[in-house]
């Protein structure tokens, strides 16, 4: 960062004679603000943000080590750099100015040479302090705006494979848009945060990332699955967990948990490892509960979708079973909220095939 504005120099001091020596001393090389006592120069440094402060100590009313305190606790001051002007000369003095957060102590009768030369000093330190904080503020800049750039490419990755898995199970897409928004509205409601359940929308469309590895004789077949055509259905949740992958991303890690424990159960009966209560996460419990209820609720060519009061019925029936009771308690309380989603993403699905009456496979 260049600048090659005038830097600021701000005289604080009772005495106009003290003052006056100063900004003769100082004006050819700096723009020279002054203020005779201490709540002027806390107020005129906190609009003009001056480059330096020459500070007396000895002042009526609030003296220079108060400004100094002062001027140190504001964040928009804090970072001046102040040095004591001043006719004490006890060395408790100077380790009282320099605890307070003071660069420098200068005595009087002044000394014009070690005046400039400390003055030059502490500006060409300020002005390097601020070069390095502005470089830090661009390289942070770069590096949120390279964490944008990949954290949309890994939900564009997402998408583009929730999508692949909606094409091999013919879905039309709306069953996971549906899905995930429900995913979202239990998410604020058991009390994530915004960042949270943020990912949880954007991470539960993976849910069935694993039916890309099922063969289509298995996935498409329209009737009933024999039990060893079932195991074969079985094996998609640990398939979309290694598709996924084990990866450091908070995006990933979470699209991970969902596609792995989605199909878990709270007794413990679902599948791939038979996870129970708590043991299951939270995330692959909340997308449970919202795959089931879209599920029942949508038509398909082999089924009518049943209607709202059936499906809170299912959804109360399989509290404590299925599904997680909080988590249904959650969902019913803001059935009002699901079903503007709903309607929202209604539309004719296209064919897909269930292993049950109200479960996916």
């Amino acid at each position: 960062m260049t600048d090659s504005r005038t830097p600021v120099v701000l005289v604080v001091d009772d005495t106009k004679t003290n003052i006056d020596l100063l900004v003769y001393l100082l004006a050819d090389q700096y723009e020279v603000s002054v203020a005779l006592d201490g709540e002027t120069a806390l107020e005129v440094a906190l609009e003009d943000r001056p480059d330096l402060i020459l500070l007396d100590i000895m002042m009526p009313d609030m003296d220079g080590y108060e400004v100094c305190r002062r001027l140190k606790l504001q964040p928009e001051t804090r970072d001046i750099p102040v040095i004591f002007v001043t006719a004490r000369k006890e060395i408790t003095d100077e380790t009282e100015g320099f605890a307070l957060g003071a660069v420098d102590y200068i005595t009087k009768p002044i000394s014009p040479p070690l005046v400039k030369a400390r003055v030059a000093t502490h500006i060409q330190l300020k002005q390097a302090h601020d070069a390095v904080k502005y470089q830090n503020l661009i390289l942070e800049e770069k590096v949120q705006q390279r964490t944008v750039e990949l954290q949309e490419t890994q939900l564009a990755i997402i998408r583009k494979l929730g999508r692949a898995a909606e094409f091999r199970d013919n879905e039309t897409g709306l069953h996971v848009m549906r899905m995930s928004h429900y995913t979202h509205i239990i998410g604020i409601a058991c009390g994530m945060g915004k960042s949270e359940s943020a990912l949880l929308l954007h991470a539960a469309p993976m849910h069935d990332v694993g039916k890309i590895g099922i063969p289509d004789n298995v996935l498409l077949k329209p009737g009933k699955l024999s039990p060893a055509e079932f195991d074969i259905i079985k094996t998609h949740p640990e398939m979309g967990a290694d598709i996924i992958g084990k990866e450091e991303s908070p995006l990933l890690k979470m699209a991970f948990q969902i596609a792995y424990t989605h199909h878990e159960k709270w007794d413990g009966s679902g599948y791939p490892r038979g996870l129970s209560g708590e043991n299951i996460p939270l995330v692959g419990r909340i997308c449970a509960v919202a795959d089931v209820f879209d599920a029942v609720t949508s038509q398909r060519p082999y089924k009518e979708a049943w209607p709202v009061p059936r499906a809170v019925a299912l959804l109360q029936q399989e509290s404590g079973r299925h599904f997680d009771p909080a988590l249904v308690r959650l969902f019913l309380d803001n059935i009002t909220e699901v079903l503007k989603i709903k309607e929202k993403f209604s539309e004719q699905e296209a064919t897909e095939p269930f292993d049950h009456p109200w479960g996916g496979r």
